[in-house]
């Protein structure tokens, strides 16, 4: 199971951790990307987002697993507004597993991850050979075929933000 992590609003370092240390209660952590700074994708005035991908294991189902990430989110402040709006933090379920679903809650794998650069590249950094389970390549070889992705540039480990107390 893969789960990103983004966000713009705020202390960004503050909330990676704390989602982070909010997660542990329901996904167990395999391993963390280095966070990335990426443009924001569709609306474009606001600040650049903080994003990471966590690779991990839970016992919850998908549905369960959708419904704790959102408690968390709303948790660290997250409010809906409008798509692509800044926020606090965002946690999107990637992938679980090799299901594929629709449904009006839950689609799986995310529906726009391989158009994301700041899901592509940490994705590819954690496990480049994993395969997408619709397309059948790998998300090295997905992160190749892409274009026009926006920018997404490294800035430190994500296994820092596990250590941190929140600042």
């Amino acid at each position: 199971m893969y789960l990103g992590l983004g966000t713009n609003l705020g202390d960004r370092r503050a909330q990676l951790a704390g989602a982070l240390e909010r997660l542990g209660g329901v996904v167990e952590i395999d391993a963390i990307s280095r966070v990335y700074e990426s443009e924001p994708v569709g609306y474009r005035e606001q600040p650049v987002f903080w994003n990471l991908v966590l690779r991990g294991g839970t016992d919850l189902e998908p549905e369960p697993l959708l419904e704790a990430t959102q408690a968390i989110e709303r948790e660290l402040g997250r409010r809906r507004s409008f798509r692509n709006a800044p926020r606090p933090i965002d946690i999107d379920m990637l992938l679980f597993d090799d299901e594929v679903r629709v449904d009006g809650t839950l689609q799986l794998p995310h529906p726009r991850m391989l158009e994301r650069g700041f899901v592509l590249r940490p994705l590819a950094e954690l496990d480049p050979e994993l395969r997408h389970p619709v397309t059948g390549r790998t998300i090295r070889e997905e992160l190749t075929l892409a274009r026009g992705l926006e920018r997404c540039e490294p800035l430190f480990a994500g296994s820092e933000l596990l250590s941190s107390e929140g600042g």
